[in-house]
């Protein structure tokens, strides 16, 4: 079961990446006290990303029951419509659409051809295409437009949380003063004693959009903990992009059993 939570904790938590011609962005204004929540939620909004494909490879630290492995896989997405991994040599390839979630791993001979549940399981939160791609380009889970929010600031970031939080589902927002893009993304399921924590720890401008360059993630489960650092190497956007994947035959096929 490890081999396929490495799979794909890099295809949920793989971000988009840096190029030469990309150009840091500054995250050290300070907050605004005034600032309202509709206030921030339109500043935020008006910086999301606008490129319709993508391309990068990512070095990928995965830290879990106290052992440490490190991968570098590439990772390529037309928006809204395929987001593809493929690890080094085509040992493993992961492709998810809003209909399905597919991935083979050649080492061990096995596939998945299934739905959102397993994914789901890895973050401990229900997952859909347009939550993980939100995930991928450092935008909200949940959209700002379905709830109403109170604000509230710290000393780097502004601070969101629904006006009145589902006590199965905790969530607070977390936003920085400079390019109002996200700091952080924090859900807590105290009965299920789940914590996901996505902090965004620096940004840079590809193209005019501001993606994410530096993630760090951590999922905890009850005594189980996954931390995942990323360090992006390169990418290209808006260019031509090719989404190869086939089941070689002969592979098991991998059933998860639901443990409710």
């Amino acid at each position: 079961m490890r081999i396929i939570k490495i799979v794909l904790a890099c295809l949920v938590l793989t971000m988009v990446a840096s190029c030469k011609s990309a150009r840091s962005v500054v995250g050290s204004g300070e907050v605004d006290k005034s600032m309202t929540a509709k206030q921030l939620i339109r500043e935020n909004s008006r910086r999301d990303a606008r490129f319709k494909t993508l391309q990068a490879k990512v070095k990928i630290d995965i830290i879990q029951d106290l052992k440490e492995s490190s991968y570098t896989v590439n990772l390529r997405m037309e928006r809204d419509k395929t987001i593809w991994i493929s690890a080094t040599l085509g040992l493993a390839r992961a492709m998810i659409t809003p209909e399905s979630v597919k991935f083979y791993d050649k080492i061990n001979n096995q596939f998945f051809d299934g739905d959102y549940e397993l994914l789901s399981n890895v973050l401990g939160i229900d997952l859909n295409y347009e939550k993980v791609q939100n995930i991928l380009i450092g935008e909200p889970l949940f959209s700002l437009k379905d709830d109403k929010y109170i604000i509230s600031t710290n000393d780097t970031s502004y601070i969101l949380q629904p006006k009145q939080q589902d006590p199965l589902l905790e969530l607070f927002l977390l936003f920085n003063p400079s390019h109002f893009k996200m700091d952080s993304q924090q859900l807590l399921q105290p009965s299920k004693l789940r914590f996901l924590q996505l902090d965004y720890l620096g940004y840079q401008e590809v193209k005019k959009d501001i993606l994410p360059q530096n993630v760090k993630i951590i999922a905890v489960e009850d005594s189980e903990e996954l931390n995942v650092v990323m360090e992006y190497k390169s990418v290209t956007v808006n260019e031509e992009v090719r989404f190869p994947f086939r089941i070689p035959s002969g592979f098991e096929e991998i059933v998860i059993e639901n443990a409710e």
